[in-house]
């Protein structure tokens, strides 16, 4: 399937500040250098904030991680459950239409998105509130045929259950999802035939309807208000997107002590002009314009840096060890020649 960015996008992104914490929060999961593992998580929180992946938000996480637009792109249209189109604003619904649903009546309920809806997938309603599409199996095949909702299953539909559904959200109301035929989970819909003893009751509900009831909006997208950001890996909540400051020891460092080497730096380019420093693998866009405000304007420049003076350059970068990682000055030697 063909998947491109949607013709009409907004001017501007950006994290709301609970999501933006969220967001710093997890890209502190993974070591300095890798932080461009975070990109699933935070494309999806930005989706959760809109509803869909526009552009400035794809474009947004990747300054975030420091990757190229493109590298962010190709992640956005690569997984289905990114969506790069505008969704309905109360939910968007996702038929499962592979064969134990196929078999037992999903086209019957495409056919009520069509209806209720709209004629084609991925088109908003004409009030805006729904859209649609048929997706691959979600694993809920004991519960054909079903279809997420938001964040939850409605299993064990049927083409007049679908439409009550749709009518129920419309209104503004949240109806209970799981199976919505009377049974507590996925049994045998004549009742249990083994672990007899077992007592569904004691919940109202199975542990995955009950939780999402509790909640009491499973429609509600996630804005970053819901829980604590925790960040165990660190050690201490993460309450703030801004980093405090080292403390200063009130012990004299050793005389021995010695802090990295700055680099000889540069005012401005050479007459003959910058060298184009996003040419070695690892420099992109942004970077280019940190270590030109830094002074570095040239191949040669780079390719001198000592061990002690990469040290320096790496405190003024987002991401330290990059420039061991991706072998900057050997690869600078070789552009300057």
């Amino acid at each position: 399937m063909l998947r491109r960015l949607y013709h009409d996008q907004p001017d501007t992104f950006a994290f709301t500040p609970a999501n933006k914490a969220w967001a710093e929060g997890q890209i502190t999961k993974y070591p300095e250098g890798r932080q461009a593992s975070a990109v699933i998580p935070l494309l999806w929180r930005a989706q959760e904030q809109e509803g869909w992946l526009t552009r400035p938000a794809i474009e947004h996480v990747a300054e975030m991680l420091d990757m190229a637009y493109i590298r962010v792109l190709e992640v956005a249209s690569f997984y289905f459950m990114f969506q790069l189109q505008p969704v309905g604003s109360v939910a968007h619904i996702q038929i499962c239409g592979t064969l134990s649903c196929m078999i037992c009546g999903a086209q019957n309920l495409v056919a009520v998105c069509k209806e209720k809806i709209a004629a084609k997938p991925h088109e908003v309603s004409a009030d805006g509130k729904f859209s649609w599409e048929e997706v691959e199996c979600l694993g809920s095949c004991a519960n054909a045929p079903m279809a997420q909702i938001g964040k939850d299953y409605y299993e064990d539909l049927t083409a007049e259950k679908l439409g009550e559904l749709i009518d129920e959200m419309a209104a503004g109301r949240v109806p209970t999802p799981g199976p919505q035929n009377g049974r507590y989970a996925a049994e045998p819909l004549k009742g249990l035939t083994s672990l007899t003893e077992y007592d569904s009751g004691k919940t109202q509900y199975n542990a995955s309807v009950q939780l999402a009831t509790d909640i009491g909006d499973t429609l509600k997208r996630i804005d970053g208000t819901e829980v604590p950001i925790i960040t165990p890996w660190l050690g201490t909540p993460k309450t703030s997107s801004k980093k405090s400051a080292p403390k200063k020891s009130a012990s004299k460092p050793a005389a021995k002590s010695k802090g990295p080497a700055k680099p000889r730096t540069m005012n401005a380019p050479r007459k003959s002009g910058a060298d184009d420093l996003k040419m070695i693998s690892g420099v992109g866009p942004k970077l280019e314009v940190i270590l030109n405000e830094l002074g570095f304007w040239h191949f040669d420049q780079i390719a001198k840096w000592t061990k002690a003076e990469v040290s320096w350059v790496d405190d003024r970068l987002k991401f330290k060890g990059r420039i061991e990682r991706d072998k900057w000055i050997a690869q600078a030697k070789k552009l300057a020649k």
